[in-house]
């Protein structure tokens, strides 16, 4: 008798970190805020779309793994007459969205944000309903990437915009190597795919014309503790099946921080000389949703590709 394979990540634990890290995460997630700002200064290219004037406005807009709500916000005020649904699998974050928004929302009578507790991986909206998929640093927390990019397809109205991001397998390299010196019997990081996978999904869920970019962020820390302190208040614990379910004991996470400590200053900028590095990889994606039936492949070939080795990386301190 066959048995289903696990899947990666425990979602009840992804749900159960951010939502123990709701009431502080606007506060904390600088870095998440960060790339959520370029993902919105992107949406400038909405206005490129052949044969799409330049004053067009998207109809709805789905905000996946909103978090509080701050994108989902910006983008009401970027567009006041669209209706604009933020989805995230935490209920806890959805109460921090202000159910009316602020004074200046409703003295314009922009309408309220629509909050939505579901899980991406089945999206409770109808086909073709949205035209507008934006996911800022979600994407991490999913096995089967191309069945998320399907769902997106699935609810987007053809040429509709899928814009994300999400981290790659760069990120927090030095915190993995670390513990796994000190303990190799259970990963302590989880992996994440790389830029050419994640391109790949794009691809086998039928999006046309995709462009990636992949940025590296570095972030100096006092010490290990307080490397943890600000993953926890963020919500990026370890949510894999395969995690170790104890507390990782002090002879353990002393170990960690003594394999770490070499890496003290490395990368980072001179302000920062004599932190300890922790490094992000931020993929993002924009790309655009097919006609009804379209095929992934053309006469034998793909519709897009883009060299992945090659694309430049970006580094900010």
């Amino acid at each position: 008798m066959s048995r289903t394979p696990q899947a990666m990540f425990d979602a009840r634990q992804v749900r159960r970190s951010f939502s123990r890290a709701s009431a502080g995460y606007a506060s904390a997630a600088a870095l998440q805020r960060e790339v959520e700002t370029r993902l919105l200064e992107s949406l400038d290219l909405i206005a490129l779309t052949p044969g799409r004037a330049p004053d067009w406005s998207p109809a709805v807009v789905l905000d996946v793994g909103s978090g509080p709500g701050h994108a989902a916000q910006a983008m009401r005020r970027r567009w006041p007459k669209t209706r604009v649904v933020a989805l995230d699998l935490s209920h806890a974050m959805l109460q921090q969205l202000p159910a009316r928004g602020g004074l200046r929302d409703v003295l314009a009578r922009r309408p309220p944000v629509d909050r939505v507790c579901a899980d991406l991986r089945a999206l409770p909206l109808a086909d073709a309903s949205v035209d507008v998929v934006f996911s800022n640093l979600c994407l991490q927390w999913i096995d089967d990437l191309p069945a998320a990019f399907a769902g997106f397809r699935r609810v987007l109205r053809p040429g509709g915009l899928l814009l994300c991001s999400t981290f790659g397998p760069d990120t927090l390299w030095e915190l993995r190597e670390a513990f796994a010196r000190a303990d190799d019997t259970v990963p302590h990081v989880s992996p994440f795919a790389s830029i050419a996978q994640f391109g790949d999904a794009l691809m086998h869920a039928g999006f046309r014309d995709p462009v990636l970019d992949r940025d590296l962020l570095m972030r100096g820390h006092p010490d290990l503790p307080a490397l943890m302190r600000e993953l926890r208040a963020i919500g990026a614990t370890n949510a894999l099946h395969a995690r170790r379910h104890t507390l990782t004991g002090r002879a353990r996470f002393a170990a960690a921080a003594a394999a770490y400590e070499p890496l003290r200053g490395a990368g980072l900028a001179d302000a920062q000389a004599g932190l300890l590095p922790a490094s992000w990889e931020v993929i993002s994606a924009l790309a655009w949703a097919p006609a009804p039936g379209a095929p992934i492949r053309d006469a034998g070939g793909e519709l897009a590709s883009f060299p992945a080795d090659r694309i430049r990386v970006r580094r900010r301190d």
